[in-house]
């Protein structure tokens, strides 16, 4: 028998090609959900609140 490379280690290689994302590609995927849910919970208030929280966090 030829020895071969084990085959865990090419579907290693190939689910980590499958699964990388650019962060903006997944960011546009999840933005419509988001979106959805903001308008259907009328969450605007907790989203503001949750955002100027992270700008105050960021400033410093």
């Amino acid at each position: 028998m030829a020895l071969t490379a084990p085959r865990t280690l090419v579907r290693t290689r190939r689910s980590r090609r499958q699964g990388r994302r650019h962060p903006l590609v997944a960011t546009l995927m999840a933005l419509p959900l988001a979106v959805l849910l903001l308008l259907v919970f009328d969450g605007w208030e907790t989203v503001t609140t949750q955002a100027s929280s992270v700008g105050v966090v960021l400033g410093r």
